[in-house]
């Protein structure tokens, strides 16, 4: 499995990468080799690894142990695997990173119980190379906010009312959670203190922050084919995000009878919503929170000790990117 061209500028960090997917292939054995290749596929099409990246990265700030941070970004990958699945499941999406997704090939039981294989896979890795058993228990924490966030996604589809807070409350659990967990663990597990491990959990939850709704402006930035997935498909299943939010404050007359239809929403409707939110301005008020989040992050790995290997530089890069990504 190759991994995202965004790392070529990384070599070091590309290598352990690969490595990564490797063990995680290594580590996935099902009986049934459909669904087993139907997993393969899922992680070989285009994952950016950020996750696992910034782990392998905080992990260089203590004592590193190469093949333990690998298993641990390894462990982390496959729970964000696992949780993309299931969230698959929810949506009824048919396709993510331009591959029909496991429920819509194999049906939704088989999509469950691939996810559930997937976590009992994180957990036994985490087992096997966590040194003591307060990463376990971060991580059970983590993904307890992780499901609050998502319920709170599912439980204000539809909901025209719904505040930029809530927004941001169920974001953080459902995607800024796995950052800061990342952060933490990589820190934590190469022997950094609680203290310093608890302040790149910080830089870890901004960088999701940032990352999430960045994702969500892309959906009105972008096409289907760079997406890998249905543009506003997610407005069509009544997933509103930061754009959209924003632009129903400033254009609730326009924008309330089209959201009304729900999911018989056509792609007329959906072309002039796009259209409403991109005049509304929403999208620039959108960019300044991600903005926001993203200072943050800089601000916090300003303040990270300049290590041989130039991790923080490369940290700095990176999270920049995020800002202004395109992909």
């Amino acid at each position: 499995m190759k991994i995202h061209k965004l790392w070529q500028d990384y070599p070091n960090l590309e290598q352990d990468l690969q490595a990564t997917l490797n063990l995680m292939e290594r580590s996935i054995k099902l009986t049934n080799k459909d669904v087993e290749f139907a997993i393969f596929s899922m992680m070989a099409s285009g994952g950016k690894l950020l996750r696992p990246a910034y782990l392998l990265l905080f992990s260089q700030f203590g004592t590193q142990n190469k093949e333990k941070a690998i298993a641990l970004a390894a462990a982390m990958e496959t729970l964000h695997t696992a949780t993309l699945i299931h969230d698959d499941i929810v949506d009824e999406a048919d396709i993510r990173r331009n591959v029909p997704t496991i429920q819509a090939k194999f049906g939704k039981d088989v999509a469950v119980y691939a996810g559930d294989y997937l976590f009992i896979t994180c957990f036994k890795m985490l087992a096997d190379y966590t040194s003591s058993l307060k990463s376990i228990q971060i991580n059970a924490r983590s993904m307890e906010n992780v499901l609050s966030g998502e319920l709170g996604q599912m439980n204000t589809r539809y909901d025209t009312s719904i505040s930029i807070q809530t927004y941001l409350d169920n974001i953080s659990g459902k995607t800024a959670e796995l950052f800061a967990l990342s952060c933490f663990v990589g820190a934590y597990e190469s022997g950094c203190s609680q203290f310093f491990s608890n302040n790149c959990k910080k830089i870890g939850a901004n960088i999701g922050m940032a990352f999430q709704i960045l994702d969500d402006i892309l959906d009105y930035t972008q096409d289907s084919d760079d997406l890998g997935k249905p543009v506003l498909e997610d407005v069509r299943q009544g997933v509103y995000s930061l754009p959209l939010i924003i632009a129903i404050k400033k254009q609730p007359n326009k924008l309330l009878p089209l959201l009304s239809k729900k999911s018989q929403m056509s792609i007329k409707d959906t072309e002039i919503v796009y259209d409403i939110v991109h005049n509304s301005g929403a999208l620039k008020e959108s960019i300044e929170l991600a903005t926001h989040y993203t200072d943050n992050a800089l601000k916090g790995i300003k303040k990270l000790p300049t290590t041989p290997d130039k991790t923080k530089d490369i940290l700095h890069d990176l999270t920049t990117l995020l800002l202004t990504r395109q992909f």
